[in-house]
């Protein structure tokens, strides 16, 4: 505000001021003083043509503006919730539920329209996520549960892209000589960059990279050179994949791509290839294959020239297409002369061409002396729930590394938990995989193993090394626990889950804001049974406090004789094809059951080789629980 000044006051508060002083003096007389002096005329006020107008708050002030809706940070928001309900799963010891929150978290993302994915801050987040989670996989896979990611390997190219080859004209000239007499599908041109490189790939250390890649060919290069041609597009591009990986499933650049082909996440994704917390399928050998060369075929498409499109995978379409239009040269080699693309793509295609050379004259360099790997063959199953893959090792008889060896694309120990998913099993082992699996129940498959009994192995040393009991492996199995064990025998092991107890119980640590209620539905169960389970008193719960829950669907491991998971005749019918085709009794004709304590419908059911509808059909009178005694009559299922 504009202060004005005021000389008659100013001049009044002096005087003022002086006759203070003045009256503090004592026996001096007062001084008679004037009167003060008019005060000056006033100024005329001055006008100005200007309408006045009424004055208004601007709009954004006195008033509460409406909250806009943020779909990034709402993306954000449910991805960072569903990391703290998994982080809070892993931490009470629920392994599972934790893989299937950190799955939503990562999902929540993924599936985020292309325009929002583009934003900094969910792309942040996700990253973000990333490291939190895979710090948690690190500690889970101390405690051998697979959690974690299997390894990764180094990507070659990350290394030959910043190699500086030195000139050497003689070699150049000598190798234009024998490349005239070399056919390819894609040109093959032999300058002197391309002749270094191939003078760096035939001797010393390069030589050894080549070697390896050549080794690894052998798993993949028919299965490649079938999906190229099922493409349409040159053959030769085999080489572009020794060169961005040497044929490694799992191989990682430094900047995050992936896989056989190399293909980062978003490019991956444009060309059907998904990844979320279970798999990435850009280390699908085959899926990657064919992504690979649909993308080739389409840069092919944009720039008339396979040098331009390998380019263009190499540094990206658009990289190339401004060089193309900075410079007016569709051609690599001027582009590569005007260091128009980048130094690394500038050693791209020389390299993949010096490869091309290499592998088409091996004999000339003692190289087709090589002893490649065996061809990746394989049988497929469709499981239709997660599976460890540990029971799937030990169901067909071989090794876990071999599974993921089959399954590069698998993240977890487990298969993804989808309804139809296809796995790669060894070699005809498909028949024996289905006839084991169809033993154990689809929930258990994450849990339950199977083991083939050693020599001199006992009930109880088999119970210890999967921290089981005696009396849950013998109920299961059908079996006296005093009986010895015979060598070779097979046996279903039910193993507990993570944070349960060896009969299966799980205990669950009660966090704020749960209810009784909403405990007993995340379990499948109803608020009495939690109640008996723990004799509480009433429906009251604590935070801190530690349940017991024996779900509904998930019967336990040392169940009762009489509702055993696995009976003998199921047992015998999946290990023995000569009794596969024969039926139980209760399977000719209906019997009555007596319910027995603990007992649900889904094991009397899963006993009886029926339906839980099938079950509820035949006995109307069911409520929502059961009652220990109650007849039940099961139907038959001809």
């Amino acid at each position: 505000m504009k202060i004005r000044n005021h000389p008659p006051l100013l001049l009044t508060l002096g005087i003022t001021a002086v006759l203070a002083v003045g009256c503090s003096s004592r026996g001096k007389r007062p001084v008679a003083m004037a009167p003060p002096p008019p005060p000056p005329p006033t100024p005329p006020a001055v006008t100005h043509n200007i309408p006045l107008r009424p004055f208004r708050l601007p709009s954004h002030i006195g008033t509460t503006p409406e909250p806009r809706f943020d779909p990034v940070e709402n993306l954000v928001l449910k991805a960072q919730a569903a990391f703290a309900r998994g982080e809070s799963n892993y931490n009470a010891g629920h392994l599972e539920m934790a893989k299937h929150e950190f799955n939503g978290a990562f999902t929540t993302i993924l599936q985020a329209p292309p325009e929002l994915r583009e934003d900094k801050r969910l792309q942040k987040t996700f990253d973000t996520l990333v490291d939190r989670i895979h710090a948690y996989e690190l500690e889970a896979l101390k405690q051998g549960d697979g959690f974690a990611e299997p390894a990764y390997q180094p990507a070659p190219l990350d290394e030959l892209q910043s190699l500086t080859v030195p000139e050497n004209p003689p070699l150049s000239e000598r190798i234009r000589e024998q490349a005239a007499h070399t056919v390819s599908d894609i040109p093959l041109v032999i300058n002197g960059q391309v002749a270094n490189f191939i003078e760096y790939f035939t001797s010393g250390r390069g030589r050894s990279s080549v070697e390896f890649g050549l080794r690894s060919s052998g798993r993949f290069r028919d299965m490649i050179l079938r999906v190229l041609e099922e493409e349409k597009v040159p053959l030769d591009l085999l080489y572009l994949a020794q060169a961005e990986s040497a044929f490694k499933p799992r191989a990682r650049s430094r900047a995050g791509a992936l896989g056989i082909w190399q293909f980062m996440p978003s490019r991956g994704k444009e060309y059907g290839l998904d990844r979320n917390w279970w798999a990435d399928e850009r280390m699908n050998p085959e899926e990657a294959t064919r992504a690979a060369a649909r993308h080739l075929k389409d840069l092919y498409t944009q720039f008339g020239d396979w040098y331009l499109a390998m380019a263009g995978y190499n540094c990206g379409p658009v990289c190339v297409q401004r060089a193309v239009e900075r410079t007016g040269y569709a051609d690599f080699w001027q582009l590569s002369a005007r260091r128009a693309l980048p130094p690394e793509t500038r050693n791209y295609i020389p390299i993949i061409l010096a490869l091309t050379f290499v592998g088409k004259n091996a004999d000339k360099y003692g190289l087709n002396l090589v002893e490649t790997e065996d061809p990746w063959v394989y049988d497929t199953v469709t499981v239709s729930h997660a599976v460890d893959l540990r029971l799937v090792a030990e169901i067909v008889g071989t090794s876990v590394e071999t599974i993921r060896e089959l399954n590069p694309s698998l993240l977890r120990m487990t298969t993804p938990n989808v309804p139809d998913y296809t796995l790669r099993i060894p070699l005809a082992t498909r028949e024996i995989f289905q006839k084991k699996i169809a033993i154990i129940p689809p929930e258990k498959r994450v849990w339950w193993r199977w083991h083939m009994v050693h020599y001199g192995e006992t009930l109880s040393g088999i119970a210890q090394k999967y921290r089981t009991s005696v009396k849950a492996i013998a109920e299961v199995n059908n079996r006296d626990p005093e009986e010895p064990l015979q060598e070779a025998a097979e046996l279903v092991i039910p193993v507990a889950p993570t944070g349960g107890s060896g009969n299966g119980e799980i205990r669950y640590q009660v966090r704020a804001n749960d209810t009784l209620g909403s405990i007993a539905r995340r379990y499948r169960v109803t608020s009495d049974q939690i109640i008996a389970w723990n004799q509480l008193k009433g429906t009251l719960i604590r935070r801190g406090m530690t349940l017991t829950i024996l779900p509904s669907e998930r019967e336990t491991a040392a169940a009762p004789p009489s509702r055993r998971v696995v009976s003998s005749t199921a047992r015998s019918a999946a290990l023995s094809p000569s009794q596969s085709g024969k039926n139980t009794v209760a399977q000719t004709r209906s019997v009555t059951h007596r319910v027995q304590q603990g007992e649900s419908l889904w094991q009397i059911a899963s006993n009886y080789n029926i339906s839980v509808a099938a079950l509820r059909r035949s006995n109307s009178h069911l409520g929502d629980t059961l009652r220990v005694g109650e007849r039940l009559t099961i139907p038959s299922t001809k």
